[in-house]
């Protein structure tokens, strides 16, 4: 082989070389471009449209049970109106929620929990979170229990298929009540009447057991995980038919 031939087959292989290192390098910037893209469009996504919570307390069953994952709806209220029976996610108003400390976790596992937060995957926030079901909106007169047992909202008796009660009990409330709804704030409980904290139990809290629905995060509209309990989260318009025209 003449010296000519072997310089060609020399340069030859660096060229390739160089080549294979260009693709590779230029492989990994597309997929760096590709994980930046996908992780600021999740931050967007959790940041103005839905989030993730999980079910933190038996209070929802049997429509959430604890563990549950739901995906969070944030254009709820503040594009599209809070309505009866939707289950919503919000802030504690004050004094529904005992003081929690927060234990310290490995700086490693702080750091994942905090990305994962950052994209919507992960919802560490959500033990400072409640979950409940509206049933009163501003200038609603809630009312229970009738001789039925039922609940009435606006005067108009509510047949409540979603709700939980204890084997042979027919109050859908143990407690009886009669509450005004004021401006701007809502009246909510969970669908586990007797185990649930909820608007009927926070009456010594500053606001009166009321959430302001400016501390609504959104309307949950389907459990995610586990994918057994996988399902869409109505809010029963049936069963406040004729509530709106009763408060005219």
């Amino acid at each position: 082989m003449t010296e000519e031939a072997i310089t060609s087959q020399s340069d030859g292989a660096v060229n390739s070389a160089a080549r294979r290192k260009r693709s590779t390098l230029l492989f990994l910037r597309d997929l760096l471009v590709i994980f930046t893209v996908a992780v600021l469009v999740s931050f967007l996504i959790k940041t103005f449209l839905i989030r993730s919570f999980f079910i933190p307390s038996q209070s929802m069953e049997e429509t959430l049970v604890r563990d549950d994952r739901i995906i969070v709806n944030q254009l709820v209220p503040e594009l599209a109106p809070i309505e009866r029976g939707d289950v919503v996610v919000f802030q504690d108003p004050g004094g529904w929620l005992p003081a929690r400390v927060e234990t310290p976790q490995p700086p490693l596992v702080a750091a994942v929990d905090w990305f994962l937060a950052f994209v919507g995957l992960s919802a560490p926030d959500s033990n400072d979170h409640l979950v409940k079901r509206v049933i009163g909106l501003p200038g609603d007169h809630v009312i229970c229990c009738n001789a039925l047992g039922q609940m009435s909202v606006n005067g108009v008796p509510l047949d409540e298929p979603y709700v939980a009660l204890p084997p042979g009990e027919t109050k859908v409330s143990r407690d009886d009540f009669d509450k005004v709804v004021p401006d701007d704030s809502l009246w909510v409980m969970g669908d586990n009447r007797y185990n649930s904290k909820d608007s009927r139990y926070n009456g010594e809290t500053p606001l009166k057991g009321f959430v302001p629905v400016e501390n609504v995060v959104g309307r949950a509209f389907v459990v995610s995980w586990p994918i057994s309990n996988w399902a869409w989260l109505g809010n029963y318009p049936e069963v406040f038919e004729g509530v709106d025209q009763a408060a005219g």
